[in-house]
């Protein structure tokens, strides 16, 4: 059982994997089903819209997903620190001082996200780090100090 995280060094706040690895276990491969279902939902809101503005929307497919994605990033992962997808495969994001991500830090982190996600290099770089580093951090989870962890239960 994953308890209440207690702090583990004066530079960072978030969970020490080593003292409790129970926050990482898994966490990589949630974060991906968590991708997955997240891009399902954001795919059925763009083909929604599409049929919503009597198929122009169609047009701008692309731009429109691009768009919802950056809109459903940024306001799940403020509101709850998770996307829908997340809370489904019982993960959240924390930050440097192990709480919940602010509206600005959901921002930077989608944006963050997203660049990595548009270029390969840094999209490799981020999944071999998420497979090899202690936290499970990708590139932009190190770049900003942020870690995806197993829900804390109380």
């Amino acid at each position: 059982m994953i308890r209440p995280m207690p702090y583990d060094t004066p530079t960072s706040h978030l969970p020490d994997p080593e003292l409790q690895p129970g926050f990482y276990d898994g966490v990589t491969l949630k974060r991906l089903l968590a991708w997955i279902l997240d891009t399902i939902v954001i795919g059925t809101l763009t083909v929604m819209f599409g049929f919503a503005t009597l198929f122009v929307g169609f047009f701008f497919f692309p731009l429109v997903f691009l768009a919802l994605s950056i809109v459903y990033r940024i306001t799940t992962i403020a509101a709850k620190s998770a996307t829908p997808g997340m809370r489904v495969m019982g993960i959240e994001f924390r930050n440097g001082d192990g709480h919940q991500l602010t509206t600005g830090e959901a921002a930077l982190h989608t944006i963050f996200y997203l660049i990595s996600l548009a270029f390969f290099l840094p999209q490799v770089v981020s999944w071999g780090m998420m497979l090899m580093t202690p936290r499970r951090q990708g590139l932009h989870d190190a770049l900003l100090g942020t870690a995806a962890i197993n829900r804390p239960r109380l």
